[in-house]
């Protein structure tokens, strides 16, 4: 039985509990100062707010952020490493970058300051998430230039926790440490979750008889399906945590464990918009686009409407002040258009959940016979014995569903047990296999 782990008001940030009014003073103050901060020490922010003919001073509503350029990840690669940064070099005490696997790495730097409000926003999910000072924290989140060990790592500090700083890897000594450790919580990406309960059963061991209380899954979308498989494998509460390095890192929102009903933003650090991807007009709350933040209270590198890609939209609070946003359901560049119809990867996932017989690990495969694109999920089948016939209806049941409510005619190849390879971070969920150019 899971405990009730919400958190007591007392305990709470005085602004998560704010009224709208008092929230948006906050913002419309910060706004003013880190859209000056940046136009001031930025010369790529100067440039841009000039060609658009707006200036700081402009702001005197924040609707009126509407008028000011957007910032897009090519606009970081094209000042690699260190023309984005508002500050002298001397006082950024930590960079981070991304992993530059489709072109330049995007460079973000944090001052003594940055540091510390991160750690507070990580701090503040956690203890939304649930845990509480002195619980032991188990962090397989990858550590270095990745953004997600060292922002869990120091915020769990911040709470006052007990951190063991794994890492990602070495699956059966993750267990092992879980265990011996006595971690109560555990931060870490959705899919290696899974791989770290096949290693539980793999042992011998009942997951749900673990110390963990607390899962907090982020740097990848995960279905409200995966939630349901973890929490009851587990028998523990599992929460979603977002953020991306050019924001702050993790952080940026979390889910409250007594709602789990969506991501609250820490509106007072990073101001929110929901824009059509297509036009770049400003959406309603409740009205389903892409995701762009603001920074309100960033020093070394300031952000100004950054398009995040995450598709997602924004809804009233409900255990705290502060807006929600949507479990994001995908990326707008991560979609796949396949024969006119959009797919996002989320969408396979949550019909695979409903298919007795196969795990939850998949891939999806993209190949092109002639003119037309093909797609393939590979599954495999749960652990245990299971026969070829039982499979082969089990595939045939996804294939059908997939159909049905997604839309798209795919091909379905179903391995064994382990037969989908495993991620030890962010899953790869898409292999592209199409002919380029």
């Amino acid at each position: 039985m899971m405990l009730d782990l919400t958190p007591r008001r007392e305990d709470l940030d005085p602004i998560e509990i704010a009224s709208r009014d008092e929230i948006t003073a906050v913002q419309l103050q910060r706004m003013r100062w880190s859209l000056t901060h940046a136009y001031e020490n930025v010369p790529f922010y100067r440039h841009a707010f000039d060609s658009a003919g707006v200036h700081p001073a402009d702001l005197t509503d924040l609707s009126d952020l509407a008028r000011f350029p957007f910032t897009v990840k090519q606009d970081l690669r094209d000042n690699y490493p260190f023309g984005m940064f508002a500050v002298p070099r001397d006082r950024v005490v930590r960079v981070h970058a991304s992993s530059g696997t489709t072109g330049k790495p995007t460079v973000v730097g944090y001052t003594a300051q940055d540091i510390d409000t991160w750690a507070s926003c990580v701090a503040r999910s956690m203890r939304a998430s649930g845990t509480r000072p002195g619980d032991v924290v188990h962090i397989s989140y990858g550590y270095g230039l990745f953004t997600g060990g060292l922002g869990a790592h120091y915020g769990a500090e911040k709470l006052g926790c007990t951190v063991v700083p794994v890492s990602g890897g070495m699956t059966p000594r993750q267990v092992q440490l879980i265990e011996d450790f006595g971690a109560t919580t555990i931060m870490v990406t959705p899919s290696y979750a899974l791989s770290i309960l096949d290693e539980y059963r793999a042992q011998g061991l009942d997951p749900r008889k673990s110390p963990l209380k607390v899962g907090i899954f982020g740097a990848e979308p995960w279905t409200n399906a995966m939630r349901e498989e973890i929490e009851q494998a587990f028998d523990m509460h599992a929460v979603d945590i977002y953020g991306l390095s050019e924001v702050i890192g993790p952080g940026v929102a979390n889910e409250c464990v007594e709602t789990k009903d969506g991501l609250h933003i820490w509106e007072d650090h990073f101001y929110p918009e929901v824009i059509d991807p297509e036009t770049g007009e400003v959406l309603p709350d409740g009205e389903k686009g892409e995701l762009v933040f603001t920074s309100l209270t960033k020093e070394a590198f300031p952000i100004i409407r950054y398009r995040t890609r995450d598709l997602t939209r924004l809804l009233p609070g409900t255990a705290r002040s502060m807006r929600r946003m949507e479990k994001v359901t995908g990326r707008s560049d991560d979609m796949i258009i396949l024969r006119g119809v959009n797919v996002f990867p989320t969408q396979i996932e949550e019909q695979l959940m409903a298919v007795k017989g196969l795990a939850p690990h998949f891939q999806i495969e993209l190949t092109r016979d002639g003119r037309m694109d093909a797609m393939a999920i590979h599954v495999e089948a749960v652990e245990g014995p299971m026969g070829s016939e039982a499979l082969t209806q089990s595939a045939e049941e996804l294939k059908a569903r997939i159909k049905d409510r997604v839309g798209i005619s795919v091909d379905i190849t179903a391995h064994g047990s382990r037969g989908v390879p495993r991620s030890q971070g962010k899953a790869v969920r898409i292999i592209d296999n199409r002919p380029k150019g």
